[in-house]
């Protein structure tokens, strides 16, 4: 593939930028919420004569020069902007497609965490390979190949919520059990988590008027904090996606599970750490009425507690 070294002396045409308005993942807006690793249908909008994509909805963003310099004249598609400046593109289409994550100097996203995982997940499940990642004075980045399917978000898919929904709820389940726990180097337990909540109200970095509506009782920060000091037991422990919302999973063509993407918080923990923001990610993307469907598919009971317990602690987290 290419390194920072190795493209820094290669003369690389304008590129051609596809771009694509991007899809709300949460209720949080645009908060650094993944991106399917995957190709869509995308409006033709050209930038022959410089690398900027003029048309997402945060505005005008100008192509790093690592995305320029790898599409190499290539058809590139923006796929995903995030909070923190962090972007996606799809350099390339069809089976020969890649995805090049991009991330900028100081941001705080560690992408080498995501390659580490990435690349010990894949000896047990689908994911994404890693082709390649570098780092220059800007930023940071990592290369994937594509899978197969569409991101469950895909307008294919948000026609099709029950078909969507129960693969969502069988892969899950299904990398849940794939992964195995016992050989898994990765913590993602409340403990450690809740120790980074409270690093982040101890620097003022939580506002109870940023919280989900449907958390907003717990009135202060203070309150949410004891509430979190208890939590309910472990009920079954697995690798966890992190961040099982619906865009991380692909979906093939007979409609189920074509593998997960984004897993840059994978780790042990909970499996209702997963199941509680997998099933609150149908409210957004599909619509009230889809929890029960996600929670059949992955075969175990709704448990209030747990889910309630694991979305608090999801919305008061980074």
């Amino acid at each position: 593939m290419f390194t920072a070294e190795a493209v820094a002396t290669r003369l690389v045409p304008p590129v051609a930028c596809l771009t694509r308005m991007p899809y709300t993942s949460g209720p949080f807006g645009d908060d650094g919420r993944p991106h399917p690793e995957t190709g869509w249908p995308a409006r033709d909008v050209r930038c022959e004569n410089a690398p900027v994509i003029p048309t997402l909805s945060h505005g005008p963003i100008e192509v790093p020069r690592i995305v320029t310099e790898f599409a190499a004249g290539r058809p590139t598609l923006a796929v995903w902007r995030n909070g923190l400046g962090g972007l996606t593109f799809q350099v390339g289409d069809g089976d020969a497609r890649q995805f090049l994550k991009w991330t900028p100097a100081g941001s705080g996203i560690d992408l080498r965490a995501e390659v580490v995982r990435l690349r010990w997940a894949a000896a047990h499940t689908v994911v994404p390979q890693v082709l390649d990642e570098g780092s220059d004075e800007s930023g940071a980045w990592i290369v994937t190949a594509g899978l197969p399917g569409r991101t469950a978000v895909d307008d294919h898919w948000k026609r099709d919520p029950a078909t969507a929904v129960r693969a969502i709820g069988a892969g899950l389940r299904a990398l849940h059990d794939e992964l195995p726990v016992a050989d898994c180097p990765f913590d993602w337990s409340v403990g450690r988590r809740l120790a980074a909540v409270r690093t982040r109200a101890a620097a003022g970095r939580i506002d109870p008027a940023d919280w989900h509506e449907s958390l907003r009782h717990f009135g202060t920060v203070e309150r949410a904090l004891d509430v979190l000091a208890d939590p309910p037991p472990v009920d079954r422990l697995v690798v966890c996606h992190g961040d099982a919302c619906a865009p991380n999973t692909l979906i093939g063509d007979d409609g189920t599970c074509a593998g997960h993407v984004d897993l840059g918080a994978l780790g042990l923990a909970d499996r209702w750490a997963d199941l509680a923001i997998a099933t609150w990610s149908t409210q957004w993307n599909y619509g009230p009425g889809w929890e029960g469907t996600l929670l059949d598919a992955y075969g175990v009971e709704p448990d209030q507690e747990r889910t309630s317990y694991y979305r608090l602690l999801w919305d008061l987290s980074d």
